[in-house]
């Protein structure tokens, strides 16, 4: 979930709590992004920024024993936890999780061109240079493999009623990803990244991810994005987006808000699919 080459800034960082917290939102966004990829055994995948590996490891699942799935993750403290995980739940050869680059994939040149399906899921979102990663998606599948991206356009996000000051709050976010170089409305892109990269786009849809006060989901959706503003304070102070005490009475509005009974969250991951032409 976090391949970011050299030239890249993941403004949520690796720590225990950034862990944490992406393991919650794998176990309520994975079944939608299984869904989408119809698996049907079998698959050999790759899977781009595999983070936790926990799609990954349930990718393989669905691909069973006739697959093989390789993830590749840049960051040593995501990859480490990945493979702690997955020995955890007895699945450390379920996949095979590789350190490397999105940019300069750490494939063999037998491997090359021969997956039938090349992911990513909320990588381009934090890379300049997003269609050269799919350049390379495209170039490790077959002919006629498929090529998904799954990312946000941070755009889409609605609350309601919205609590006061969070568009100010969500906007200097969204900022911090255009000063590190990084584009927060890639989604909106994904299928023009796909024919730029070579790929024929065949699909695009919405992975729903939001959630509405009475849903069992509705508290780890709330608290998942204030983990990520907490997360991103420092930035958006140190880069004068947002004042300290804006930001601190904005997150306090913003958890209040998580308890009325009809508060409602909208938001959907971007989802797109090509493939190479034959």
């Amino acid at each position: 979930m976090s391949s970011t080459p050299q030239d890249a800034t993941y403004i949520h960082g690796t720590s225990p709590e950034e862990q944490r917290r992406l393991s919650i939102l794998n176990g309520f966004i994975n079944d939608g992004s299984l869904r989408e990829l119809g698996l049907r055994g079998g698959e050999r995948i790759l899977d781009v920024g595999c983070g936790l590996a926990q799609l990954t490891r349930a990718m393989a699942h669905a691909a069973g024993p006739e697959g093989r799935v390789v993830g590749v993750e840049k960051d040593p403290d995501q990859l480490a936890e990945a493979k702690r995980q997955a020995a955890e739940k007895n699945e450390g050869q379920l996949v095979e999780l590789r350190e490397g680059d999105a940019y300069t994939l750490p494939l063999s040149e037998q491997e090359w061109g021969t997956f039938d399906v090349a992911h990513t899921r909320f990588v381009l979102e934090h890379v300049s240079d997003p269609l050269r990663v799919v350049s390379g998606m495209v170039r490790a599948v077959r002919p006629g493999g498929r090529i998904v991206l799954e990312d946000d356009d941070h755009d889409v996000l609605q609350l309601h009623p919205e609590p006061p000051g969070f568009r100010a709050l969500w906007d200097a976010y969204i900022r911090t990803y255009e000063r590190l170089d990084n584009d927060p409305y890639v989604g909106r892109r994904l299928v023009s990244l796909l024919y730029e990269a070579g790929a024929k786009p065949v699909r695009n849809t919405w992975i729903f991810f939001g959630s509405c006060a009475g849903q069992p989901t509705f508290d780890a959706v709330v608290n998942n994005t204030l983990s990520i503003l907490r997360g991103a304070r420092e930035t958006i102070l140190l880069q004068s987006l947002l004042d300290a005490a804006d930001f601190d009475e904005t997150l306090m509005h913003f958890a209040a808000w998580g308890r009325r009974p009809d508060a409602a969250f909208w938001f959907s991951i971007c989802w797109a699919e090509g493939v190479r032409p034959v």
